[in-house]
């Protein structure tokens, strides 16, 4: 208890050291985009990445109820992205829990208890919602017994739901301006961004029957799309008008399996219209970059790309939206007390539709010269296969070491050559890309006390 008063306090957190392979950024991503993504000599074969997470849980029982405050910071130190004495600081949850309701900074209502990681260790397995650094919410909870409870919530769109703030909805007349390598490896992708400011947030609601057993969920959200202007530098150019998209997930993780004794099967699947970041969610990127090498003499590289906004339209036009769906999971078993091993893995499917794509494909060829020079066909839809394993070593209560493996493929569905592109990041200009499937592997050893 805090002296002289009747609030109980708890400070937790741990540290955290480890070394991620063939990443980028400060989230560790794998060579999905980035300078990862370019194959070259700017590309990390490693990346260090040192953190302490600190958190403070303070109660205190009143008529209502409990009330309940929770705050969980980090400080992050990582390679390519902090300075020599340098690094981040992060805030993760600040939120106060009163007669059940959760106001403030928070894991999402529509998420699985495991968010992003069914198994893994890492922070970038795709198919799914995943908001384990919070989202700012007010959301009401009611507990019926028996491990039974419904939510519902009023979440920010930012960030989280509108696409890290990038490429959330396209005008596919505008994608000349930035439609080079540059863009591309960013993270930004083929397109530009006209999403407006935020009007509505994302109303979200989920059932979870939580027992011994294991668990079962089911959530649902409506999602405001908003783009800005046709033109947006020019608020008299007129605009398309908002459209609302959606997310529904179904959960189930198994405990007491016959394998061992604290073994668990977690799996999750989620289908979304116009809302794709419930699907390619978490610290991911929504657009993809890889580049890659070709056998077509007279081109310069293979290239895979894909982009998930969550609509697109052209000028004058409204906007079509993009669903996608996703599924993942994760056996877990364990060895013995100290050793364990988890099996995890993802697919993620991003589809334009018939009027979005041919929309999107006209924009992209028409910014590459043409389509009389561009014969490459096909569609911007795109697929996202992962699969990976993870064994972890506890000697003494508390201290972990883990080392993780992911498979990563881009399945993209482009087929033939580019016309020359221009220069951008370190390709050169005026050379032609084969559209092509890529590929890429990661690897990441912590530990963590």
């Amino acid at each position: 208890y805090i002296p002289g008063t009747d609030t109980c306090i708890k400070l937790g957190g741990y540290l955290r050291a480890e070394v991620g392979f063939n990443t980028s950024g400060a989230s560790e991503t794998p060579a999905w985009n980035g300078n990862s993504g370019q194959r070259n000599r700017l590309a990390n074969d490693y990346q260090f990445r040192s953190r302490q997470d600190l958190t403070i849980d303070t109660r205190t029982a009143t008529e209502y109820g409990v009330v309940r405050t929770y705050f969980d910071s980090v400080f992050t130190w990582t390679t390519g992205s902090d300075g020599v004495a340098g690094g981040s600081l992060g805030m993760y949850f600040a939120f106060i829990q009163f007669a059940g309701f959760t106001m403030g900074k928070s894991v999402s209502m529509f998420s699985t208890p495991w968010n992003g990681s069914p198994g893994n260790v890492g922070s970038n397995l795709l198919g799914g919602d995943d908001t384990s650094t919070g989202v700012n919410q007010i959301a009401y909870t009611a507990q019926f017994g028996n491990g039974v409870s419904a939510s519902i919530s009023l979440e920010d769109q930012s960030q989280y739901r509108q696409s890290q703030g990038v490429s959330d909805v396209f005008n596919t007349t505008g994608l000349g301006a930035t439609n080079t390598p540059a863009t591309w490896l960013s993270g930004a992708g083929p397109g530009t961004s006209y999403v407006a400011g935020t009007s509505i947030p994302d109303i979200v609601g989920q059932v979870r029957v939580d027992q011994a057993w294991g668990l079962f969920q089911v959530s649902a959200a409506a999602h405001d799309i908003r783009a800005s202007y046709y033109n947006p530098t020019n608020e008299t150019s007129d605009h398309p008008g908002d459209k609302y998209g959606f997310a529904v997930l179904a959960a189930l993780s198994l405990k007491n399996l016959p394998t061992g004794a604290g073994d668990s099967l977690n799996l999750d699947a989620t289908y979304a219209d116009g809302a794709i970041r419930y699907v390619i969610g978490g610290t991911s990127p929504n657009n993809f970059a890889m580049y890659g090498n070709t056998g077509i003499p007279g081109v310069y590289q293979s290239l895979a790309v894909g982009a998930s906004p969550d609509g697109v339209f052209t000028t004058g036009g409204g906007i079509n939206t993009t669903k996608a769906w996703g599924v993942r999971g994760a056996f877990n078993h364990n060895w013995t007390p100290n050793w364990t091993t988890s099996v995890f893995g993802a697919y993620s499917s991003v589809d334009f539709g018939g009027t979005g794509g041919a929309l999107y494909t006209a924009g992209l060829k028409a910014v590459l010269g043409g389509a009389a020079i561009n014969t490459f066909t096909g569609t911007p839809n795109f697929n996202i296969a992962q699969i990976g394993t993870v064994t972890r070593w506890t000697p003494v209560k508390g201290l972990t070491f883990s080392g993780e493996v992911m498979y990563t493929m881009l399945d993209q569905n482009y087929s033939g050559v580019t016309a020359p592109v221009s220069a951008g990041a370190t390709k050169p200009a005026a050379v032609r890309y084969e559209f092509k499937d890529q590929n890429t592997w990661t690897g990441l050893v912590r530990a963590q006390r």
